[in-house]
């Protein structure tokens, strides 16, 4: 029996031959690996290289200027957005000043310049009162300009004719003046020796002259805004349906309790106090229609006539 000998395959290493274990002869000759690699795989190789290399540069510059911002004690990304509201704020107050210059400008034009100016006064509401007389009272120089016209002033100025109850001044631009008038309306007159005297709803005694047709007169001590038996008379007048009004030729009030009515056509009404005037003036409506010479209304749930 022959010995084995050195070339015996049952000696050789189980892992020979394996195509993975053997020497890789790219990773001992790149160039040779280069010279391996195809065109296209070199192309990719190179881009991502490149790309590679441009997110380094990107890392580092971004980090330089974190770096940089952190040493001034700013927020990363705050510097741009400051910036950019800074920018924001400039233009706002750029606009802004601007506005209030042409403002400004133009309310000095006007005020200063006769460019909107009173040319026309307009009066309106006028009956007895003249528009001369409103003209005159309200003081406004032609030419004035409209801006530096004091509205309330002239109202008050108007209104202080006496047979003017209220007035109201409006601007008109470009160039008018409206003047609204609410004169005065008698409800009773009163006799005095320099004539008779007529007086508004609220107690003003406001003109002198012949009463409109269909005013009573007025029996009172002192009649004026501030008398009580006024007062109470006016009251009981104003809330006369306008049918029984014109009927009353005289209306005395000794007192506040004691209030009665003459009729043009003699008949007597006998009022009593104001309480429950509105009740006492729609009964006394009804109770006319019956025949009579006192109409009692003092006590409205029981009216009497005789």
């Amino acid at each position: 029996m022959s010995e084995p000998t050195d070339s015996d395959p049952t000696d050789a290493d189980p892992t020979d031959g394996v195509p993975g274990d053997q020497p890789d002869a790219s990773a001992e000759n790149p160039a040779a690996a280069a010279d391996f690699e195809g065109p296209r795989r070199r192309a990719r190789r190179e881009r991502e290289e490149r790309r590679a290399a441009q997110a380094r540069a990107t890392a580092i510059e971004q980090a330089r200027r974190e770096a940089k911002r952190r040493a001034l004690g700013k927020p990363a990304g705050e510097a741009k957005k400051l910036g950019r509201a800074t920018v924001r704020g400039l233009k706002v107050l750029m606009w802004s000043a601007l506005l209030s210059v042409v403002v400004v400008g133009l309310g000095l034009l006007l005020y200063f310049t006769p460019v909107m100016s009173v040319r026309n006064t307009v009066v309106t509401g006028l009956g007895a009162v003249t528009q001369e007389e409103v003209v005159a009272a309200a003081a406004v120089a032609p030419g004035t300009p409209l801006l530096q016209v004091n509205t309330d002033n002239v109202a008050e100025r108007v209104a202080g004719i006496r047979r003017v109850a209220s007035a109201r001044v409006q601007r008109q631009y470009p160039s008018t003046l409206r003047i609204t008038v609410v004169e005065r309306v008698p409800v009773v007159v009163k006799d005095y020796p320099d004539g008779p005297h007529l007086f508004d709803r609220d107690g003003v005694d406001f003109a002198i002259g012949p009463p409109p047709p269909g005013v009573p007169y007025l029996d009172t001590e002192h009649p004026g805004p501030n008398d009580e038996p006024t007062k109470a008379a006016l009251q009981v007048m104003t809330s006369l349906r306008p049918e029984v009004a014109v009927q009353v030729a005289r209306i005395a009030a000794p007192s506040v309790a004691a209030i009665t009515l003459q009729l043009v056509d003699g008949r007597e009404v006998v009022w009593g106090t104001t309480d429950r005037t509105e009740e006492k003036a729609l009964k006394l409506g009804a109770l006319l229609t019956q025949p009579g010479q006192t109409y009692d209304v003092s006590s409205p749930d029981l009216p009497t006539v005789k």
